[in-house]
């Protein structure tokens, strides 16, 4: 997970709150979830969406300095551990990028950013099943937003194993599903469900496996055809 993890940090920054084929995303919440429960967590915000939905009072001026300092320790916890902030400014508005490492994903609405949802993950028989409630936000004051009523959240999960279930209307993109929800719904904290089933065998660990299977099969072919061309040999020269 973590050798990919420049490559997720430039797209978090080059997608979050942009308007990505007329799709325009004030807020985004990504997970990269691994079956121990452990996650790797993006959020892409503007500021203005974080103080109306979060309670924050982060400074939304445009030509305002971002306060990245403050940002870190809104994310950080014992819960959580922040790797990385950044910034940028889009619409007019400024928008933070913030990278946090959890240990156990369960224990993620425990912290005052996500406090908003209830996060669950069990196992059940030969699937492990994820579910997320995401609840009420701060409904705070959005007049001064300048939005203009099409803005969307997104709820974005990147799943370890094979797929089996989920209840998102989304196109499933390999395996990473996705949620959205219009900006107006989520301020007025209209119920948001995610739930996704999954193998219990990671897609990494069955690849490695049948790479290990395909080498050991092709070992004992040579080692047959190597063991036929030398019985072959002495063959030939009883013959001979």
């Amino acid at each position: 997970m973590e050798g990919s993890d420049d490559s997720r940090v430039v797209a978090a920054a080059a997608c979050g709150g942009a308007t990505s084929l007329f799709r325009q995303y004030e807020y985004e919440e990504e997970i990269y979830l691994s079956l121990d429960g452990s996650a790797t967590v993006y959020v892409n915000s503007s500021l203005a969406a974080l103080n109306a939905l979060r309670g924050t009072s982060f400074e939304v001026s445009p030509t305002a300095r971002v306060d990245t300092g403050a940002v870190r320790a809104y994310y950080s916890s014992p819960t959580t551990r922040v790797s990385r902030v950044s910034q940028s400014r889009r619409n007019g508005r400024r928008y933070v990028h913030v990278r946090l490492d959890v240990d156990d994903v369960r224990r993620l609405g425990e912290v005052a950013p996500f406090a908003w949802s209830a996060y669950a993950l069990q196992h059940d028989g030969d699937r492990f099943i994820y579910r997320q409630t995401v609840g009420q936000s701060a409904d705070g004051d959005a007049r001064a937003a300048g939005w203009n009523g099409r803005e969307l959240v997104a709820f974005r999960l990147h799943l370890p194993s094979k797929i089996r279930y989920h209840n998102t209307r989304r196109e499933v993109r390999g395996n990473i599903l996705e949620w959205e929800q219009p900006l107006a719904d989520r301020l007025r904290s209209v119920p948001l469900e995610l739930e996704a089933r999954m193998d219990t065998q990671s897609i990494l660990y069955r690849t490695l496996w049948l790479f290990g299977a395909t080498f050991v099969a092709v070992a004992v072919a040579f080692v047959v055809v190597i063991w036929w061309v030398m019985r072959r040999g002495k063959t030939d020269r009883v013959i001979g």
